[in-house]
């Protein structure tokens, strides 16, 4: 149910966000006041989501390593490749909020 629920409001968040940074030309501040503040609240959220998940992931290998030492190649191996993909991710988004910036000026 927690899942669901998590789910649910991080649909919700990124719609409103998506709201933000398309929002209507115009405005005192040259056009895209609102669409930097989108940008800055989804790369700072990305951001912040990819820290939690390669924190998380560093402590289950250090778990890991501490229960079976033995392991502990494996575990770097699959340790490293997991924090690729998460900080791709994270990239990935600086990537779309760099593309956003530069679509509305």
């Amino acid at each position: 149910m927690r899942k669901i629920i998590l789910t649910a409001l991080n649909t919700l968040m990124l719609v409103s966000i998506a709201a933000v940074a398309f929002a209507a030309d115009g405005g005192v501040t040259g056009g895209f006041g609102l669409a930097a503040a989108g940008i800055a609240l989804g790369i700072g959220v990305a951001a912040a989501g990819g820290s939690v998940g390669q924190g998380n992931a560093i402590k289950a290998a250090c778990e890991g390593t501490a229960r079976n030492p033995d392991a502990s190649g494996k575990i770097s191996q699959s340790l490293i490749l997991g924090l690729a993909f998460i900080e791709s991710l994270v990239i990935y988004a600086l990537l779309v909020a760099l593309i956003l910036l530069f679509v509305k000026m």
